[in-house]
């Protein structure tokens, strides 16, 4: 398989409304992306499900995912969404507008270069720092700090992906932003650098 520049590579049984994709981006099958935005190289595996998102780029988002869960209403007398998708059962009542606006408003972000494990969970109004990872059946109810290593349900830090002083380099040398020429050029370099020798290369 070769991924474009100009278009996602989409999945047979994957569907996509409203939503945007950068260059070299892939849907897996089966997966759901509804009003979200893929920046450059970022991906989702099989079956993810992911809504009202932004994915920053180079993000690994694994199977079964989900991102940016909508919610039902909690403080009226019914939970169901006959509330909201009112046309569905009767003839003379409009759907919910407001409502859809409001949770399609609730954004998830996910930054760049992060890894999304198996099965987690990341719900609205969530960010994902830089360089994150989420093992794989987390919970995420809660923002999670640049370069850190969250899992459980809810999920809580274990530990830093890199000590703060790399973090920082790596956030200013900002290889994420590279063109592709460029990427290919160091493409050895990442394959067989440390993190730290990375940076000592190409500050």
């Amino acid at each position: 398989m070769k991924l474009h520049p100009d278009r996602p590579v989409i999945a047979d049984g994957a569907i996509v409304g409203n939503s945007t994709f950068g260059a070299y981006c892939e849907v897996g099958q089966g997966a759901r992306i509804l009003n979200s935005r893929f920046e450059d190289y970022s991906y989702c595996d099989r079956l993810a499900d992911i809504a009202n998102t932004t994915v920053g780029k180079f993000c690994n988002i694994a199977a079964m995912t989900r991102i940016g869960p909508t919610d039902h209403p909690m403080t009226t007398a019914s939970l169901h969404h006959f509330l909201y998708r009112s046309s569905y059962y009767w003839d003379d009542a409009a759907d919910d507008d407001a409502f859809f606006a409001a949770r399609a408003a609730r954004r998830t972000v996910i930054g760049a270069d992060t890894w999304i494990g198996h099965g987690a969970i990341v719900k609205p109004d969530v960010t994902v720092g830089l360089g994150a990872i989420v093992a794989a059946g987390a919970v995420v109810t809660r923002d999670v700090p640049d370069w850190m290593i969250v899992a459980g349900c809810p999920a809580r830090p274990l530990r830093r992906r890199f000590p703060p002083e790399i973090g920082a380099r790596m956030e200013r040398l900002a290889w994420w932003d590279w063109d592709h020429a460029r990427l290919r050029a160091a493409l050895p370099d990442f394959r067989r650098m440390t993190a730290e020798a990375f940076l000592d290369r190409y500050e």
